[in-house]
């Protein structure tokens, strides 16, 4: 039985990296990426696919950086893939990466939520899991929330979200929270109606991820087939994660997270690999410095 264990965080490991090169310049990027995603895809989700041209004191083609969530199915990916034509008539290489990550992506970013659904809809089924708000409350902010500053005035809006997220079939459930900030110049009305109802959503959004942060799948796999799986839920222990009880009621859980202004879903990091950051497009001031109870 092949045991691999996932968790919901930025995959970084040499493991989980693949390197594909020696792809012919006869082809077009595009269809380069719809062939590599079709055949490394079958082997489990892929969390990044880039297809790049060959550096110009090499040969023209092109290569490719390939990660998966799984360090299993990146193993046996390399293994059945490498040396063969795949998509041309030519052998490809296939390597897993010796590169080291840079050292702040050492311990792993969450996962941002729409990368956090597709995981757990790939392993565990649209049926699940199930999350919900034990919370959700504006909070006060600063100077009233409101300031002048060279003849414009400039709105603060803060929110605070306590989630719960439970898997039925397998008797288990966490929370998560999160507290964001937004600063914006005030120009009426509906544009404070816009804000708020975005801040809510993306407030909600981050404490779903930090929920899903404290889980770990675990797959057992059988040998003689890869579609023959049995999928387990388990809970990391850390300090600020806790279950839903009586003792969150009233009680917002704070963690320290700063997310830059207008990123993207799927950054790219220094040397090629993704970095998974907030994909917020307002400018969002920060969490609060944690942990430490806020009553709500």
């Amino acid at each position: 039985m092949e045991v691999d264990i996932l968790d919901f965080l930025v995959p970084v490991d040499n493991s989980k990296t693949l390197f594909v090169w020696d792809i012919s310049p006869s082809l077009a990027e595009e269809r380069i990426y719809a062939e590599l995603f079709a055949v490394f895809s079958s082997f489990g989700p892929l969390y990044l696919l880039k297809v790049c041209p060959n550096a110009p004191l090499h040969p023209p083609g092109f290569y490719a950086l390939i990660k998966f969530y799984s360090a299993v199915q990146a193993s046996n990916a390399q293994r059945l893939t490498d040396g063969r034509p795949l998509f041309h008539k030519s052998p490809l290489k296939v390597k897993l990466s010796s590169k080291q990550p840079p050292r702040f992506l050492s311990s792993g970013q969450p996962l941002s939520h729409a990368r956090c659904l597709e995981l757990a809809n790939h392993y565990l089924g649209f049926d699940g899991w199930t999350c919900d708000i034990i919370t959700l409350k504006e909070l006060p902010v600063e100077d009233g929330g409101e300031d002048e500053e060279g003849g414009l005035r400039e709105k603060k809006l803060k929110f605070g979200c306590l989630m719960n997220l439970s898997f039925p079939h397998h008797g288990v459930f966490t929370t998560g929270s999160a507290v964001l900030q937004d600063r914006f110049t005030w120009t009426g009305p509906d544009v404070v109606l816009q804000r708020r109802c975005k801040l809510q959503r993306l407030v909600k959004e981050k404490a779903l991820v930090k929920a899903f942060s404290s889980v770990l799948l675990v797959v057992l796999r059988s040998p003689s087939s890869s579609w023959e799986r049995k999928v387990m839920v388990e809970l990391k222990l850390a300090s600020d994660q806790f279950g839903a009880s009586d003792e969150t009621e009233g009680t917002l859980q704070v963690t320290e997270f700063f997310h830059p202004v207008d990123e993207e879903e799927d950054e790219e990091g220094s040397d090629s690999a993704a970095l998974e950051c907030g994909n917020d497009s307002c400018a969002l001031i920060g969490w609060e410095q944690g942990p430490f109870g806020v009553d709500v």
